[in-house]
């Protein structure tokens, strides 16, 4: 019995596989080579294209790789981004590059240290008091550390940057997201970025207390431990605003392991082999953005919160993510910890 769960197991692996390499389309229409600009193109026929009606995201994590394409990509549809960004310099070029393929396009840029709570503060205090609307946020910066690090407020980095910093941002800008789609009449939505590597995090491994300060700390752990964190966070959000009867969605996607400067140092049949099977399975930062391009403008997920993307499709995530009990506890946990920290600040 046991043989006969794994070979079926293995089955379904190779045939995603086969789907995901040979890019098969999806319920959605699409698939794992689908593109941004794709993927957005029917946004044009959506309540988002009500008249005199323009759209505001945040985009963080927005000056490189999948975050610019994100903010190319929704500058292009019309939307108005505001990019929260540490190195201003760095964000301002991302919005020349931006301004240049869309001149009408309205890139705005506040400073932000994800992995300082009075950072984040600081920020939506400054974006709050522009007055303008909050349509999509995106939380899509991403942090990775091989050594252990701690933030200001003494979290190790990763789990502060992915994770809990998106949480207190979410928290802060929540109610304006609630009043925007209520007063334009438009479906808010927050899209959180996980990743695939959440299924390798097990439940007997995943305490608070060691998210904020390890004593055995592994860099791929720490980073799957932020991003199971995003996926449950994004289910409690979305329980949460059922309650209240608003307009605003929440989902998690994994964007899929995004194509980056790969240099080959060495040449040879076995290395040539790996390098073009590992080149197959690696997207580009185009095809990186899609899901959560999708997730954010398409009309197809109107109404759709609590759910978990890839490759611009619904799919299933871990056992321990779908955890509504887990869900419910680190949300008490990170708001008590936050709102302690941000007290001890005031003193």
């Amino acid at each position: 019995m046991l043989v006969g769960k794994v070979v079926k197991k293995l089955s379904i692996i190779m045939k995603e596989t086969l789907r995901y390499l040979a890019g098969i389309a999806g319920p959605s229409g699409y698939g794992s080579n689908s593109t941004a600009e794709q993927v957005t193109q029917d946004s044009s026929s959506s309540l988002f294209s009500l008249p005199n009606s323009q759209l505001t995201a945040i985009v963080t994590g927005a000056t490189s790789g999948i975050g610019a394409e994100i903010a190319r990509v929704l500058a292009k549809r019309g939307v108005r981004v505001v990019i929260p960004a540490r190195d201003l310099k760095i964000a301002s070029e991302v919005r020349e590059r931006i301004q240049k393929e869309s001149p009408k396009a309205e890139i705005i840029l506040l400073e932000i240290d994800l992995s300082s709570f009075a950072s984040v503060k600081r920020f939506c205090t400054e974006f709050l008091s522009l007055g303008l609307p909050l349509n999509i946020l995106i939380n899509n910066a991403g942090k990775f550390s091989q050594k252990l690090e701690f933030s200001e407020d003494k979290i190790e980095m990763t789990f502060a940057t992915n994770y809990l910093g998106h949480f207190l941002l979410t928290e802060l800008l929540l109610d304006k997201m609630v009043d925007t789609a209520t007063n334009m009449g438009i479906q808010g939505r927050i899209i959180n970025v996980s990743s695939v590597l959440h299924n390798w995090v097990k439940k007997e491994h995943f305490c608070f207390t060691n998210l904020l300060n390890p004593n055995n700390y592994n860099g791929t752990r720490a980073y799957a431990q932020s991003k199971l964190a995003n996926i449950l966070h994004a289910k409690e959000i979305a329980r949460q605003l059922k309650g209240r009867n608003a307009r605003v969605t929440v989902n998690a996607v994994h964007p899929g392991i995004v194509k980056t400067g790969i240099v080959r140092d060495h040449k040879g049949c076995i290395t040539d082999s790996l390098f073009f099977f590992a080149s197959k399975l690696l997207k580009t930062s185009a095809q990186g953005a899609s899901t959560t391009c999708y997730v954010a403008l398409s009309p197809k997920t109107e109404g759709v919160t609590g759910k978990y993307f890839a490759d611009c499709n619904e799919t299933n995530c871990s056992t321990l993510a779908n955890d509504e009990s887990e869900a419910q506890k680190l949300w008490k946990q990170s708001r008590a910890l936050i709102r302690r920290h941000l007290r001890q600040a005031k003193q």
